[in-house]
């Protein structure tokens, strides 16, 4: 980490620690501020075309995290039946570790329970460490791989699952609220 990065890190928990963070559904007006994020998150950013998919989508739920009236993450996620498939996450670069991944995570978790669902997904690139860690703390686990998954690189894709009633079930419930 850049010492620069460290800073503006710094700077973004002490805005969430001061202010409110809001997770709202996002809307057509958002997706300026989700796509700036979107490009500096991802090798392969989704396109405002995607993302309007989603919002027109029956299926998905896109969910917009703010502090200020400024986003500074989004949550994309599609429930099918009994089960939630987590599409896309990202929080903006200076407000990152500051628990505002972890309240969209619970957000999605509580939406799905609420509706019933059983089983949570999603894939995560193998060399993204960091992701798959975040992804255990709410008990998912490598279930799979999908081989060559992304095309930017040909990187394979590991399948992970979480079986949420059993994660309620079994105490670990405590991970789904903002720490």
């Amino acid at each position: 980490m850049l010492p620069s990065d460290k800073n503006n890190t710094q700077r973004g928990f002490e805005k969430t620690q001061k202010q409110l963070v809001e997770i709202r559904q996002m809307g057509v007006n958002d997706l300026s501020g989700v796509l700036s994020i979107e490009k500096v998150s991802f090798r392969t950013p989704w396109s405002e075309g995607i993302f309007r998919d989603e919002l027109f989508s029956s299926l998905c739920h896109s969910l917009v995290a703010t502090v200020e009236d400024k986003i500074v993450g989004y949550i994309c996620f599609a429930i099918i039946v009994d089960e939630v498939h987590l599409r896309n996450i990202s929080v903006h670069k200076d407000f990152r570790r500051c628990g505002i991944a972890s309240q969209m995570m619970s957000e999605m978790i509580r939406t799905s329970q609420e509706r019933g669902v059983l089983w949570s997904t999603l894939e995560v690139r193998r060399s993204n460490t960091a992701a798959i860690q975040f992804y255990e703390k709410y008990g998912f686990e490598i279930k799979g791989i999908r081989r060559s998954y992304y095309r930017d690189t040909g990187e394979d894709a590991f399948i992970m699952w979480v079986n949420l009633k059993e994660y309620s079930s079994r105490g670990r419930k405590r991970h789904f609220h903002h720490e």
